[in-house]
């Protein structure tokens, strides 16, 4: 069975970072390990009042632990990371326990729409830049990846803008980045992939559904490592992970103005199983 560990918070309610990241890896068949990096009573947008707790002591601790008994993984796998230190030990997590096949898949989460999460200052994307360098694929939004190549944000952008900032992302070391959110027009949106070394870009779109909920980004995360680790090509992972997170998009919109706190993805493992099979 292969492994995938990621390490991301949990947030004990709402549905992202490792609560989506388990359960959708779980059900692809992979085992999923966890580096739990903090620990949130509910996600941060739209609740008040959270309560935070910091891990990132823990990291190198639970890894040390981890040494001793030779545990490997197919797949490191990052997601949220909340400090400049989370972001040291997961590189030093990756020094550690990467070996000659092991992929490295690095979520910069970190910004949107034009702007850095709560918390983060304009010097956070230099220290995440130095963690996506040790990727194989990163897969930050257009905010994320304007943020990390120095380039200013914008929301008309065509299509050479956007080859443009994937070269500058495989500029800064992944051999492979995407870009997710991307619309070129209206009715679509979808992810726009490049291979550095194969000099090779790919875009895949679906359905754009003008609905804003928490977790997309981890959804489609989690299938695409997902889909890569299990051996489908970055093409078909691809467009098995926009498809996904489109349908579990759907699935919400009947409760769209309650359902605050993610997208209904239970609901949809069952055709998840059957787009890997």
């Amino acid at each position: 069975m292969k492994r995938i560990v990621t390490i991301q918070d949990v947030s004990c309610f709402g549905k992202c970072s490792v609560t989506v990241a388990l359960p959708i890896i779980s059900a692809m068949g992979i085992e999923c390990a966890i580096m739990p990096t903090s620990i949130l009573s509910t996600h941060t947008g739209g609740f008040e009042g959270f309560t935070f707790r910091d891990l990132s002591d823990d990291i190198p601790k639970i890894a040390e632990h981890w040494k001793k008994y030779n545990i490997s993984f197919d797949t490191i796998y990052t997601g949220y990371l909340g400090s400049v230190k989370q972001i040291d030990y997961t590189i030093d997590f990756i020094n550690s326990f990467k070996k000659r096949d092991t992929l490295v898949f690095v979520d910069p989460a970190m910004a949107d729409k034009g702007k850095m999460y709560t918390g983060f200052d304009l010097s956070f994307p230099s220290h995440m830049a130095r963690l996506c360098a040790l990727a194989d694929i990163i897969v930050p939004n257009i905010t994320e990846a304007s943020f990390l190549t120095n380039t200013p944000y914008t929301e008309n952008y065509d299509e050479e803008h956007i080859k443009s900032l994937l070269k500058k992302l495989t500029d800064l070391g992944a051999k492979k980045a995407v870009i997710t959110g991307i619309a070129f027009e209206k009715a679509t949106q979808g992810a726009y992939f490049y291979d550095s070394e194969a000099k090779e870009y790919y875009y895949y779109k679906a359905e754009n559904i003008e609905r804003n909920f928490h977790g997309t980004g981890d959804t489609f995360a989690s299938v695409f490592a997902g889909a890569i680790t299990k051996g489908f090509t970055i093409k078909h992972a691809l467009e098995i992970a926009v498809n996904f997170t489109v349908e579990c998009i759907k699935a919400t919109l009947p409760e769209a103005d309650e359902h605050k706190y993610g997208v209904k993805f239970e609901e949809c493992i069952p055709s998840l199983i059957e787009k890997i099979k």
